[in-house]
């Protein structure tokens, strides 16, 4: 069990690296910011759990910018590890399945919340909007979905 943990999440952040660097390709191409959605979230997580992120101004900005990247890593190890887990139940998908179904977890997994906390509203964004969050989401799908299947065919 422990094996199929770490394996999903190794899975997990090799497709993180992989939507990440896309990410930062398309903000350079396009010269578009990064998104403050993570942060926000993090803060508005924070607020309700009683426990607001400390410090104020650039300071304060500066930490939830990186407990918003953090969170993207620990969501796409998590997504990796709980695809790992069901791939090991028996739940088996051709690598094209599996890699969009790993990426719509993903994707679920970062919108739903900006969209209970009202950080962002998915049914406004245009379609180059959709575009920014799914292009990266189903090569992070693809990546971590490939990854947990290749380990399964080791002798």
């Amino acid at each position: 069990m422990m094996r199929t943990l770490v394996r999903g999440s190794a899975a997990g952040a090799a497709g993180t690296t992989v939507l990440n660097a896309v990410t930062y390709a398309d903000m350079a191409w396009r010269g578009r910011p990064s998104s403050q959605a993570p942060a926000q979230v993090v803060d508005q997580i924070a607020q309700e759990a009683g426990h607001p992120v400390p410090g104020s101004g650039g300071i304060r900005d500066n930490r939830l910018s990186g407990l918003g990247a953090l969170s993207g890593i620990a969501v796409g190890c998590g997504t990796g590890a709980a695809v790992s887990l069901l791939r090991r139940v028996g739940i088996r998908m051709p690598w094209w399945l599996g890699g969009a179904v790993t990426a719509a977890l993903a994707m679920a997994a970062t919108d739903l919340p900006m969209a209970r906390l009202g950080v962002s509203d998915p049914t406004s964004w245009s379609a180059k909007d959709w575009a920014s969050d799914a292009v990266p989401h189903l090569l992070y799908g693809l990546v971590t979905y490939g990854i947990v299947t290749a380990s399964d065919r080791r002798p």
